[in-house]
């Protein structure tokens, strides 16, 4: 039994500090929200008062925030995790950053005597709290195969996409053309509807002809076509619109630095953008549907 402290228990870490807990880990987690630590404590995981105290004899410390900000912040200088771990910890930061701090937190846990993998996720909310989830590592082969048992706790797929940042990059391509993906199904299911047609119907004709994609199969946007998905309890839940902008803002970060051509991508950035600023920026990124809707 690993002992594993888990930082950052919101809509994603919660649920999979839970499943950690399920497959008997030893768990200690830390969060500002007291609430979300009592849920973790409530299903066994012991609390820590400070990020310090929670890493202090962990074998692994598994990490999930909000921002590059907030993952700098942590790790970094003189109070920051790094510092305060025990001899030759496995750090796994599940947080989606940018790559270039990915690198710079890895190669200070490098140089501390640490490993590091910087593993990203994708399977939102659901498969968060399934167990299900994709996790996408950059690291070392060494960090990478001590960190599968862990992952393999939590998730379904786990892949290695290459040295550190490298997971990062893997996910902001994969959310990138998820954005894009989700606009064009809303827009398609949306000209369907203002021509008369059944949303159901067209998806299932969709789903067996060559528009079938991702968001027909698992996430569809239009409200009642499907159980169980956001679109179907106004948009609540899962994965909100303000974080698929930061997630597109980091693509064209990366498409930048790279010169890389980007066009459907950035216009998919412009309509979730404008999407946020109308008040959006708290539901699901699917409610994207509700922009093509007819007035």
């Amino acid at each position: 039994m690993k002992k594993i402290a888990f930082i950052g228990l919101g809509n994603m870490g919660g649920p999979m500090a839970a499943n950690l807990l399920a497959k008997g880990m030893d768990v200690t987690v830390f969060d500002l929200v007291p609430e979300a630590v009592q849920q973790a404590c409530d299903k066994g995981a012991k609390s820590a008062s400070s990020a310090a105290e929670a890493v202090k004899d962990a074998q692994v410390v598994v990490t999930m925030l909000p921002a590059a900000q907030h993952v700098k912040s942590l790790y970094l200088g003189d109070d920051g995790i790094i510092a305060k771990a025990g001899a030759q910890t496995l750090f796994i930061d599940s947080s989606t950053i940018d790559a270039q701090s990915a690198r710079d937190v890895g190669e200070a846990v490098e140089k501390a005597g640490h490993m590091f993998v910087d593993a990203p996720v994708s399977g939102g909310t659901a498969g968060a709290t399934a167990g299900t989830l994709t996790f996408i590592m950059g690291g070392s082969e060494q960090a990478v195969e001590k960190a599968r048992p862990v992952l393999d706790c939590m998730g379904k797929n786990i892949f290695h996409a290459g040295p550190l940042g490298a997971g990062q990059v893997a996910k902001i391509c994969n959310n990138m053309l998820l954005a894009v993906l989700m606009a064009g199904t809303s827009e398609a299911l949306q000209l369907a509807i203002a021509n008369g047609l059944d949303p159901k119907v067209v998806s299932d004709i969709m789903l067996q002809s060559s528009g079938c994609n991702w968001t027909l199969q698992k996430y569809n946007p239009c409200p009642d076509v499907m159980e169980n998905v956001p679109s179907s309890n106004d948009y609540q839940g899962g994965f909100m619109v303000k974080l698929m902008n930061k997630d597109l803002s980091l693509a064209m970060d990366a498409a930048s630095a790279s010169s890389s051509a980007t066009p459907m991508a950035s216009l998919a950035q412009s309509l979730y953008r404008l999407h946020q600023s109308n008040g959006n920026q708290d539901k699901d990124f699917s409610s994207i549907f509700k922009m093509f809707e007819q007035q």
